[in-house]
């Protein structure tokens, strides 16, 4: 009888064990060697999005009229500390059609543009006013929401405009022991219309993958694991039940013998 208790208590623990594959990063890491990363990747203005543009010159004067007007003082000014807080928290907002007023120049079609796109067209059209114009455009709103057995839930603005996956879960303290490493959800929406991506963070692969740099607004899911599903009464993965269905047939064979 004794046998049988220790044969069954094993058959529980190798059902709630997790193996080496479903806990380490990067399994393969030896195959990105010489690997060139992504350098030049800029995210895609989208509608919604508040985009902060800033025209500068030699003379402040001469551009001006280019500058967003914040109570009163222009997001240009070269002033005190109130007009300097206003050039980093105020912005344009790009409508439903993917316009934004721009003084001077008007309506200007900036969703499906990446920054540096932006600023060649505006910097095209100032020149017409003023020749050593120099535009700088930066988005404001770029976050990403991140959701389930992350380190922490919540949502993180991104200052740089340009973030990986791995920086994402470095930000927000890791994937728990409770979490899914290999089959993370990213959902995505582009132009009004959603798309779903995957992410394997146990595999090397993940460096290629399309969704390794997140846009602005992904939301990034990762699912609990059959212990933490256990614990709150329920199962419903397939793992859940090939381990349930091990433990059961391991009790039937021990209680028939």
């Amino acid at each position: 009888m004794k046998n049988k208790f220790i044969v069954l208590l094993s058959l529980f623990a190798l059902a709630s064990c997790s193996t080496r594959n479903e806990i380490v990063y990067f399994q393969g890491a030896e195959q990105l060697e010489n690997m060139k990363g992504a350098a030049e990747f800029e995210p895609v203005f989208e509608i919604n999005d508040i985009i902060h543009i800033k025209v500068t010159s030699l003379n402040p004067e001469v551009v001006q009229p280019f500058q967003m007007q914040t109570g009163g003082q222009s997001s240009g000014s070269g002033g005190g500390g109130g007009g300097r807080q206003n050039s980093s928290l105020m912005g344009y907002l790009v409508d439903i059609d993917g316009n934004i007023q721009f003084p001077v120049l008007g309506k200007i079609k900036v969703a499906g543009k990446s920054r540096s796109e932006l600023e060649t067209f505006l910097t095209d059209r100032i020149h017409a006013y003023v020749k050593d114009a120099v535009v700088a455009v930066r988005l404001l709103n770029f976050r990403v929401i991140v959701l389930g057995e992350a380190g922490s839930q919540t949502i993180v603005d991104v200052e740089n405009e340009r973030m990986s996956v791995p920086e994402l879960f470095g930000s927000v303290g890791g994937i728990t022991y409770d979490g899914i490493r290999n089959n993370i959800l990213i959902i995505r929406e582009v132009d009004g219309v959603k798309s779903i991506g995957r992410i394997d963070m146990t595999k090397a692969d993940v460096f290629k993958s399309p969704y390794y740099y997140l846009r602005q607004n992904d939301i990034v899911y990762v699912e609990p694991t059959y212990r933490k599903v256990k614990s709150a009464g329920f199962i419903t993965s397939y793992t859940g039940l090939i381990s349930l269905a091990t433990t059961i047939f391991g009790i039937i064979v021990l209680i028939t013998r």
